[in-house]
């Protein structure tokens, strides 16, 4: 009653104002369908205004009589915020008060290099400010859950710490006799694994064979890292990699140079750090396409060559085909 009495003195109504007001105040809204608005910070004038002009309310005088009748229910916050289709006076200020901020999502895939990770940034909605230079590897492949007006450096901040965080537990539950001597060794050889094989199911597998050259002082001869050298860090190449690329002199030519190469080739995947530190027990030391998405491995070089010979006869295939 208390809120009746309010609104028929700020509207300056008598009579049956009464009931006039509260049909007012739980009548369906003009908003046609589910939309989000940016609430203004300052005063109701400029909250009213800006529901009025997203089309939320019909009437911002009346959702300012509403929300000053009902002051009392809470604050007003500033945020962007949900409204309902058809919302009425009632419900929206409701979601002013107790709404949650519209959520938005950056998703950051595996795999993609820290040129890419910084494209993502720039175009991401919503976000604000410049993005910081970004460090190859450093930043955990995931979803990524943020407000309106959150920052760049925020957000990549977050994703760092993950990864750090990833890094951490999957270095602490490694298992025994790892030739690898810290987490950062962790992280390069599985930006190598994210790079050579899109099948999680493989990777514990690519990554035993990685482990099994090292062990051996064997040179990884890994076409990413050659194609990470060459591209200048994008990680991509628009042509199959040739044969001058393969020898050509750059730190990341694993052909040419043993042992791991001087950093990450990409943003590994948690999938693939735990395949590092998890292996496959096997002895193999080769693997090679297998036409159909996957991989063929082989723990001697003259079983590799005929699995690289048939690899070859299907590409040659592919191309009749054509």
């Amino acid at each position: 009653m208390r809120l009746l009495l309010i609104l028929v003195v700020l509207l300056g109504l008598g009579g049956g104002a009464a009931f006039w007001a509260l049909k007012r105040y739980d009548a369906p809204g003009p908003l046609p369908a589910k939309t989000a608005v940016v609430v203004p910070r300052g005063g109701l004038d400029q909250v009213a205004a800006a529901l009025e002009r997203e089309g939320v309310v019909a009437r911002g005088w009346e959702f300012q009589a509403a929300a000053l009748a009902t002051r009392g229910n809470g604050n007003i916050h500033a945020a962007e915020l949900e409204f309902p289709a058809g919302a009425s006076l009632r419900q929206a200020l409701d979601v002013l008060r107790t709404g949650k901020p519209v959520q938005h999502k950056l998703t950051i895939p595996e795999g993609l290099t820290a040129q890419h990770v910084g494209s993502l940034l720039e175009h991401a909605d919503a976000l604000e400010g410049a993005a910081p230079e970004i460090k190859e590897g450093s930043v955990l492949p995931e979803t990524y859950a943020y407000e309106r007006a959150a920052t760049r450096s925020a957000l990549l901040e977050r994703a760092t710490r993950a990864m750090d965080k990833a890094l951490d537990q999957v270095w602490s539950s490694r298992g025994p006799d790892l030739p690898l001597a810290s987490p950062q060794e962790v992280l390069i050889l599985a930006s190598i694994v994210e790079r050579e094989t899109g099948k999680p199911e493989e990777r514990p597998r690519v990554a035993a064979v990685y482990l099994n050259r090292l062990r051996r002082g064997m040179k990884l001869q890994s076409d990413p890292t050659v194609v990470y050298g060459v591209s200048g860090g994008a990680g991509a190449l628009d042509h199959g990699l040739t044969r001058a690329e393969l020898d050509r002199d750059t730190p990341y030519n694993t052909y040419r140079y043993p042992g791991l190469p001087p950093g990450p080739i990409c943003m590994p995947g948690i999938s693939s750090l735990k395949a590092v530190t998890q292996p496959a027990d096997t002895d193999d030391l080769f693997f090679v396409a297998d036409g159909a998405g996957g991989h063929v491995f082989a723990r001697t070089e003259q079983d590799h060559l005929r699995n690289v010979a048939r690899w070859r006869d299907i590409e040659r295939a592919r191309v009749r085909t054509q």
